[in-house]
């Protein structure tokens, strides 16, 4: 068998990175290779269009077997198995316990329950909630509770009451006073007082080596719109500042680590996700063994993930759907320990039985139809995905130490050089998201042209999510969606359409065929976004005709859909006869022709370098849609 792979590979001799390149410029045939073919990537480096053997030279993890230091390839030596989780909401002990077991009889091996903040939950209510769930065979974590140190008691006594074995106990408790600190401008206690309580938990736990107390909430960062290299930066940071204040409270690095919980948000960035999430694992390896690391496998990385709402949007939500599939794919693929999809409707209503089966079925069919969980590493063998998991970590291993050089994460917050980064890039992506260099499908590009929502929304559903507390000591961190500002616009339009009549964009298609329908299905497109009803043309036999109809329909707004050269004729001659009964609008920008528009007071041009959403904002004001 050996003697027959080597005879095929004969047949194809090895090719170098030179001769790669030298047939790629042949073929570009003058063309610049830079502009063609290299990816720049909102990190700040640059993505090959290929890559090769020879690229990863200097990767010094590239022969490490799964389960192995630094974990890159995952923390399993075989499989790639991870536990399907589902969050719900305990509003009473007895229908929360009874909920949870028909979730597990529906293939869910991992129970996250969301408690009552203001409860005081007892050994007893506990026990209640757990009632017939065995904990050593699924994960439980609790979350949304002042009580953690009760919570890990409690486990640790229900364990020995029925004689689990603790090492199969899985599960979490969420204490994340670095989170609440970052969001909320606000410790629970105070400063000292949360780590103290942070080390009393990791002293509580362990007794339940495989339950951890203490979480770093990544997902916080990756939802406020950062770029993966700082998600990953000041994720890092974060955790590292939990490593430096326990250890220096007297805990080794061994009691420590293994009690972190990672709690990630995954994009629909694909391969940069998956790449994301291994050099999580590389860089966490590397940074707990500088603490003086005595058994590798405390080095592992627990990672539980979940979809990224930053790209959920409220107009043609089944979508989401879509964004969490290549998620949930990227996520699992990468080797995360536990993942949480994310119901499609979840950012702007309750979640429904539907929407919840939806995405739990979601990851049930990836692992039971699609096996993405029998094979151990399954995206090994990637050249490309080797090289963007280096370039990842190196790029938010030098954001980390910048951090660190600031005196760590809290300092950091405290100079607002965070905020400051976070704000930055937040600015870099809604003007993305206005001129469609960052597209999100049903909102900035191809809109359901028949959507519309006709039932009032809380308003906040279009803004920020700010859980700034009263008297904050820092600028806290915000997260948001990239889709707001559009589905505000047309939300705008649907709600003004309930008492008035829709705006119409009507194209006013002339001259070369190509030319008209390529115009028109661009400029249709383009209103639509603003829940404009859009009425498109076949085509008239001159502007006499088309100027005709348009007084006959009496359109809001006509968008003039024919070529360049064909614009010099008739451009003008149509805004002069309809610049006082609607709103004229040319689709294209002809350079030689502008000037002498403007001139005339004709100033309303769609184009593709257009900020689509600023220029859609004019139009709303102009048609006093408030």
């Amino acid at each position: 068998m050996e003697q027959e792979i080597r005879k095929l590979f004969a047949e194809f001799p090895p090719v170098s990175p030179e001769q790669w390149e030298e047939q790629i410029i042949k073929d570009l045939k003058g063309a610049d290779y830079e502009k063609k073919l290299v990816w720049r990537t909102a990190e700040g480096f640059a993505v090959r269009p290929y890559y090769h053997m020879g690229h990863l030279n200097e990767v010094p993890w590239r022969h490490n077997l799964p389960g192995n230091f630094p974990f890159v390839r995952g923390n399993k030596p075989t499989g790639n198995d991870w536990l399907v989780r589902e969050d719900l909401k305990v509003d009473n002990i007895a229908h929360a316990n009874e909920m949870a077991l028909e979730l597990l009889m529906k293939g869910v091996d991992s129970l996250g329950f969301e408690l009552d903040c203001k409860q005081q939950y007892t050994v007893d209510d506990i026990e209640a909630l757990l009632k017939n769930i065995r904990v050593d065979i699924a994960e439980v974590n609790f979350s949304n509770t002042p009580h953690q140190l009760d919570l890990v008691r409690f486990m640790d006594q229900l364990v020995r009451k029925y004689n689990r074995l603790p090492e199969k106990v899985c599960g979490s408790v969420e204490f994340d006073p670095l989170g609440r600190f970052s969001r909320r401008g606000r410790w629970y206690d105070n400063e000292e007082a949360d780590f103290c309580l942070a080390y009393e938990l990791a002293k509580a736990a362990e007794r339940l080596p495989a339950f951890r107390v203490l979480s770093v909430n990544g997902s916080l960062f990756a939802n406020a719109g950062a770029t993966i290299t700082q998600e990953m930066a000041f994720t890092l940071a974060m955790a590292a500042e939990y490593l430096t204040r326990l250890t220096d409270k007297g805990l080794f690095i061994g009691q420590v680590a293994p009690k972190i919980k990672f709690n990630l948000a995954v994009g629909s960035n694909y391969f940069m996700e998956i790449a994301k999430i291994r050099a999580y694992r590389l860089l966490w390896a590397h940074l707990v063994n500088a603490y003086g690391l005595n058994d590798s496998m405390n080095g592992r990385m627990f990672i539980h993930a979940e979809n990224s709402t930053w790209n959920f949007t409220v107009y043609d939500p089944y979508v989401n759907m879509l964004r969490t599939t290549t998620g949930t794919m990227s996520a699992v693929l990468a080797g995360v320990d536990s993942f949480r999809v994310i119901p499609f409707n979840a950012v702007f209503e309750p979640t429904t039985e539907f929407s919840e089966r939806i995405a739990r079925n979601q990851q049930l069919v990836l692992r039971e139809e699609s096996y993405l969980d029998k094979v151990a590493d399954p995206s090994a063998g990637s050249y490309y995905l080797d090289k963007l998991t280096d370039t990842l970590a190196d790029e938010a291993w030098k954001l980390f130490l910048k951090i660190q050089d600031e005196g760590g994460y809290v300092e950091a917050l405290r100079k607002n050089l965070i905020q400051n980064m976070l704000e930055d890039t937040a600015r870099k992506r809604r003007d993305n998201v206005a001129n469609r260099k960052e597209i999100l499908l049903g909102v900035n590009q191809y809109p359901n042209f028949t959507e519309h929502l006709t039932k009032p929304f809380d308003p906040k559903v279009f803004l920020p999510f700010d859980q700034t507390l009263p008297e904050a000591e820092i600028n806290t961190i915000k997260t948001w969606r990239g889709a707001q500002e559009f589905e505000a616009l047309r939300y705008q339009t649907d709600m003004y359409s309930l008492e008035h009549k829709r705006p119409v964009a009507w194209m006013f298609t002339f001259g070369n065929l190509a030319m008209r329908r390529a115009r028109s299905t661009f400029a249709c497109n383009f209103f639509a976004c603003a829940g404009y009803e859009v009425v498109d043309n076949n085509g008239f036999a001159n502007i006499e005709e088309g100027i005709e109809a348009v007084r006959r329909e009496k359109p809001e707004i006509v968008v003039i859909c024919s070529s360049d050269e064909e614009y010099a004729a008739i451009a003008l001659p149509i805004f002069e006869a309809l610049k006082n009964e609607t709103i004229v609008v040319l689709a294209g920008y002809p350079a030689e022709l502008v000037d002498t528009l403007k001139s005339a007071g004709f100033d309303n041009f769609i184009h593709v370098r257009s900020n689509v959403l600023e220029t859609l904002k004019g139009f709303q004001q102009k048609l006093g849609i408030a």
